[in-house]
């Protein structure tokens, strides 16, 4: 049965009984015309602080899992209130973990419209992605900060994107500036584009993106302590390979106290979003028009890591699975494809994964990203509303989902 609460002038509801928080009847509760917000007990190592609830079966799980893709089509009209169900449908229900500590921090959250990116590392990727921003962002970027150790990178950038006008052109360009590592958490966007590593073009490393694992494991360690001594209420945004791995061990070095143990005072699952799958999208559509597989552009999707594990889909709604390992394979192999020609392939992935899919996580459109699903940071559609994540539900084929279930299985043995 459902309790509803007033805390804090929000209205909350929930199946268990939270005694410190004053009781109200659901005729008070159905009065408010704002956000409501549903509480759960979960294991906070294996779940998110906060989600965005789009379907009345989120207001019953037990663990969060590679499940969360799948579309329940149960009735849930005996349980759930037409009034509750109104609200879902308007992306007004937000369900909150209250094991995490800090929980209470979601109550306040509030929207911005144009936000403060700042970027970590100005090499190849980073560069790249500061142009798109600069270029892409104008009506939702405040400004761009940035940082690099090397102060004659930051002062070329801050030069060369700043001098990026049209001729006669009242086009806004958001403003990049120069920031110090002390201010890189005074933002609502941190970008951690930071790599050591990365094999030469003529090394015969098979996977690419996970021999740069320990080393900027090590660095991502440092940043994600930083963001947890500065409280940071913002994206902590991963661009760097291994993306999905790299948010994990943001995950989980942030919410260890001095101890070693675990607090979950840090950054909420939730805040940390992967940006590598974006490009295996991108990728998957070129090959696909190249071999005439038209009905994977409005049909088609990708699941899992940037790398090893990606699946693609050719389509939802008549899943084929020979032409979808074809465009799997390759989209896997993309990147050595270009290897091949002699250049580091890092140019559509900071503009596909990174400024195009950043753009639309601030606009709160559609994206593919990776997000916390239990216990792995898994890639798949989404978007970000009103500070919480949505992942897409689908009918999947059996067959497709059971081959995304062993992509996540593989992330969660990792890690």
């Amino acid at each position: 049965m459902l309790k509803y609460y007033k805390y804090k002038d929000r209205f909350l509801f929930s199946f268990h009984e939270y005694n410190k928080y004053p009781r109200i009847d659901e005729e008070e509760a159905k009065c408010n015309s704002d956000k409501l917000y549903f509480l759960n007990r979960l294991n906070p190592l294996e779940s998110r602080r906060s989600f965005l609830i789009n379907h009345p079966s989120l207001l019953f799980i037990e663990k969060e899992d590679v499940n969360l893709l799948l579309l329940d089509d149960k009735d849930y009209s005996n349980i759930i209130p037409d009034w509750i169900k109104e609200k879902i449908d308007k992306n007004l229900v937000v369900s909150i973990n209250t094991e995490y500590p800090n929980w209470e921090h979601v109550l306040t959250q509030e929207d911005t419209k144009k936000w403060d990116i700042n970027l970590l590392a100005l090499g190849d990727v980073g560069s790249t992605l500061l142009i798109g921003l600069r270029l892409l962002g104008g009506d939702c970027i405040n400004r761009i900060g940035i940082y690099d150790r090397n102060p004659n990178r930051l002062k070329r950038w801050e030069y060369e994107l700043n001098q990026i006008r049209g001729p006669f052109y009242e086009k806004e360009f958001p403003p990049v500036t120069i920031i110090s590592e002390d201010e890189l958490f005074h933002c609502n966007m941190f970008v951690f584009c930071a790599s050591k590593g990365v094999p030469a073009l003529d090394s015969k490393v098979e996977d690419v993106r996970m021999a740069q694992f320990d080393s900027n494991s090590n660095i991502i360690r440092d940043y994600a302590k930083k963001a947890r001594n500065e409280k940071f209420k913002g994206i902590f945004a991963v661009v760097s390979d291994p993306v999905d791995l790299l948010c994990k061990v943001a995950f989980l070095e942030s919410n260890k106290n001095e101890k070693g143990e675990y607090d979950f005072l840090g950054l909420a699952s939730n805040q940390i979003i992967g940006y590598g799958l974006g490009v295996m999208n991108a990728r998957a559509a070129f090959y696909a028009e190249r071999a005439n597989i038209s009905q994977y552009i409005k049909e088609g999707r990708v699941f899992g890591p940037h790398g090893e594990g990606i699946i693609v889909a050719n389509s939802i709604e008549n899943y084929d699975e020979e032409v979808s390992q074809y465009l799997t394979d390759k989209t896997l192999n993309a990147n050595r494809e270009i290897r091949s020609f002699g250049y580091k392939p890092y140019v559509a992935p900071a503009l596909s994964s990174g400024a195009l899919s950043i753009i639309s996580t601030i606009k709160s459109n559609w994206f593919y990203g990776s997000t916390y699903m239990g216990k792995a940071y898994m890639g798949a559609k989404c978007r970000l509303i009103s500070n919480q994540i949505e992942i897409e539900q689908l009918k999947l084929p059996p067959d497709l989902f059971s081959k995304i279930n062993k992509s996540y299985e593989r992330l969660v043995s990792i890690i």
